[in-house]
């Protein structure tokens, strides 16, 4: 009698932990399905607000703002190889299109480019940045989206770092420790080499990949989630 009242009672816990695990399951996918949404939204008015610093409106009287559509776009594998050498890789890539422009298939009047950068040689962790390039080349902004550095060091980065590249155009940037001279140059963040020369090698890369698709924008194949340039 004796075991069969414990096979009942083992019988019996294992039926309530099914139960709470089941419960706990569905009360966590419910969650799910009500924050999606709003945590989808929050990261693409992210997006949007790091595209903006990257790509800013003229400041000239009625000078253009801009909208930043997002494309597909096709790179060579030698190309992206070339980028993974300095641990680089190119993300979502968007149009910086004058406000008000049609936004069916790929519009003919846009000023340039925000490339989305990951460098995975920061010192503690990936680092996103958008690099806003218009079709001459030049830099117009760099926003870091992410990053997870040493505070005090690598996390001054947004701050002492991505101004510096604004408004210069250069084939490259490289980083300097004793006083940049050139517009080519970047000043170094004391004591955070490993994040400025990962901030600096995912800055070329977007800048490499505007250059390369402004030479062949026929790499740009359609609008995400629109049409195509048919």
């Amino acid at each position: 009698m004796g075991n069969k009242s414990n096979v009942k009672n083992m019988l019996r816990e294992a039926g309530i932990l099914f139960g709470i695990t089941l419960a706990a399951g569905f009360l966590l996918g419910v969650v799910y399905e009500l924050t999606k949404e709003p945590i989808r939204v929050q990261q693409e008015k992210a997006v949007q607000e790091a595209c903006a610093e990257a790509f800013p409106a003229s400041g000239e009287a009625g000078g253009a703002s801009y909208e930043f559509q997002a494309v597909e776009y096709e790179l060579d594998a030698d190309f992206l190889a070339q980028l993974a050498e300095n641990g680089v890789r190119i993300g979502s890539v968007y149009l910086a299109v004058s406000d008000g422009a049609e936004s069916g298939g790929i519009p003919a009047d846009y000023a340039g480019y925000v490339m989305e950068a990951v460098s995975s040689e920061g010192y503690d962790g990936d680092i996103v940045l958008y690099v806003g390039v218009d079709l001459e080349g030049t830099v117009r902004g760099v926003s870091i989206l992410e990053l997870s550095e040493t505070a005090g060091l690598g996390m001054e980065a947004p701050k002492k770092l991505a101004p510096q590249f604004a408004g210069k155009k250069a084939e490259s940037f490289v980083y300097t420790k004793s006083g940049a001279s050139a517009d080519n140059e970047v000043d170094a963040i004391t004591g955070a080499t490993v994040t400025t020369s990962a901030v600096v090698n995912a800055v070329n890369g977007g800048l490499e990949t505007a250059r390369y698709l402004t030479e062949d924008p026929g790499r740009i194949t359609g609008r995400k989630g629109g049409e195509g340039n048919e």
